[in-house]
C-alpha cells in the first residue's frame, strides 16, 4: 500500500477534520436526544439509532489516522516522538478524569483515549499493510479474549473515572482495559485501523472512493451476519437466557440491543460475538463501526478532493478543535444550561460548527489543542 506523502498540500487534513465534525455532531446527538421513544422501531428513537455507537468509534478511528499524521517523521527520531506521544496521552487523560467529576451524565471518553493513545508506540513505525492485519486480527481475537477474562470476574458497576478512581489503580486499569465504557482491549482496533489509513495517500479521490466503498461493505457484511445469526430461534433463545443480561423475551432483549450495552457484551454464551449492538464490543460489533467509520472519512476525503471551490475548511473547523468543543460540550451538560433534547441538539450543533468556522477563518487553534500541542512541542527531536 502507498505511505502517505509529506509534501501535499492541506485538502486531506480538511477531509479528516470534516469526518471529525461529522463524529462531533454524532456525539452531540448521542447525548442529547432521547433514546426512548415507544412508536419507533424497537422503542428507539432513529437518530439514536444512527450514531450510538458509530460516532465515537469514528472518533477513535480518526485518533488512528491523527497520529499516523502527526508521526510521518517517526524515522528520524522514534524516541522523541514517542515521548511526545506520551505527554499527549497523559495530558488528554488527566482532561478526561477532571471532566469525569462534573455531573454531566454522560460517559466522558477522554481517560480511555489517553491509554488507547498508547497502544501505537509499538507501532509507530509499521506500514499500511501491517497495521490493517493487526487491525483485522485484534478484531476477531480481542472480543473472544476479553469474554474469556471477564467470565472469571465478578461484575462491577460500570464508573467515568475521575480523580476519586486513582486511589483504586487495579480497578481502574481493569476499567479502562477490560471492563469500561470503551475498553482499550477491544478499542484497539479502531485505533489501528485508524493508523492504516493514515498511511494512505487520502489525496486520491480514487482512495477515498475505496474506502467509502469498502467501509460500506464490511458494515453492511457485519450487520447482515448479525441479522441471520439473531433470527435462529435457537440462538435468541441462549441470549434471552444469558443471566448477566436477563430479559423477559426477545422483544425486550433487541430493545436492550438497540439502545446499546456500554462497553462489553455479556459472557454467557459465544453467540453475543456474533450480535450487532452499540458499544458491545463484539466481533460484528467491531466490524461494523469500522466500516461506518471508512465511510464516513472516504466520503469527507474524497467530497474534498472532487469539489475544492466549496468552503470544506468552514465546516471542518469544529473537526480541527474537537478537542475543546467535546470539553465545552460535556462543561455545558454539567450547568444549568445542560438541557437535553432536539431544540439542544441544534443549539449545540450550531454553536459548534459556527464557533469551528470562526477559528478556521482566523486560522487560530481551539485552546485545548494549542495548550496540548504547545506542551507536546517542548519535547525535543533530534534532526
Amino acid at each position: 500500500m502507498t505511505t502517505t506523502p509529506t509534501n501535499r498540500p492541506t485538502a486531506r487534513v480538511v477531509g479528516v477534520d470534516l469526518a471529525r465534525t461529522v463524529a462531533l455532531l454524532g456525539m452531540f446527538a448521542a447525548h442529547l436526544v432521547s433514546p426512548v421513544e415507544p412508536g419507533a422501531p424497537g422503542g428507539v428513537d432513529p437518530l439514536f439509532q444512527v450514531v450510538a455507537g458509530r460516532s465515537s468509534a469514528l472518533f477513535a478511528v480518526l485518533a488512528g489516522v491523527g497520529i499516523a499524521l502527526s508521526t510521518r517523521s517517526v524515522g528520524s527520531d522514534p524516541a522523541g516522538t514517542r515521548w511526545r506521544l506520551l505527554v499527549r496521552a497523559a495530558m488528554v487523560a488527566a482532561l478526561g478524569i477532571w471532566l469525569g467529576a462534573l455531573p454531566s451524565g454522560i460517559a466522558v471518553i477522554l481517560t480511555f483515549y489517553g491509554l488507547l493513545f498508547c497502544c501505537a508506540l509499538p507501532v509507530l513505525r509499521w506500514r499500511a499493510r501491517s497495521l490493517a492485519l493487526l487491525a483485522v486480527g485484534w478484531g476477531v481475537l480481542s472480543p473472544i479474549l476479553s469474554m474469556l477474562v471477564r467470565r472469571e470476574l465478578d461484575p462491577v458497576a460500570k464508573i467515568v473515572p475521575t480523580f476519586v478512581h486513582l486511589a483504586e489503580p487495579v480497578l481502574l486499569l481493569q476499567e479502562l482495559v477490560l471492563t469500561g465504557y470503551y475498553p482499550v482491549l477491544t478499542w484497539a482496533t479502531y485505533l489501528w485501523a485508524g493508523m492504516a489509513i493514515g498511511r494512505l495517500d487520502l489525496h486520491r479521490a480514487q482512495v477515498g472512493r475505496r474506502l467509502a466503498v469498502g467501509g460500506a461493505g464490511l458494515a453492511a457484511l457485519a450487520l447482515a451476519v448479525s441479522v441471520l445469526l439473531t433470527a435462529r430461534p435457537a440462538v435468541r433463545a441462549a441470549l434471552v437466557a444469558d443471566p448477566r443480561r436477563p430479559a423477559a423475551d426477545w422483544a425486550e432483549l433487541d430493545n436492550q440491543l438497540r439502545l446499546g450495552l456500554f462497553g462489553t457484551q455479556p459472557t454467557g454464551t459465544p453467540w453475543w460475538l456474533g450480535v450487532w449492538s452499540p458499544h458491545s464490543g463484539t466481533i460484528v460489533d467491531l466490524a461494523h463501526t469500522t466500516g461506518t467509520a471508512m465511510l464516513v472519512l472516504g466520503l469527507a476525503t474524497w467530497v474534498v478532493r472532487t469539489l475544492p471551490a466549496l468552503p470544506w475548511h468552514l465546516l471542518a473547523g469544529a473537526g480541527a478543535m474537537t478537542l475543546t468543543l467535546y470539553a465545552t460540550h460535556v462543561v455545558v451538560l454539567s450547568s444549568p444550561l445542560g438541557v437535553r433534547g432536539g431544540g439542544a441538539l441544534v443549539v449545540h450543533a450550531v454553536v459548534a460548527v459556527g464557533v469551528g468556522a470562526a477559528f478556521a477563518l482566523s486560522s487560530a487553534r481551539g485552546p485545548l489543542e494549542q495548550l496540548v500541542g504547545g506542551t507536546t512541542r517542548l519535547v525535543p527531536l533530534r534532526r
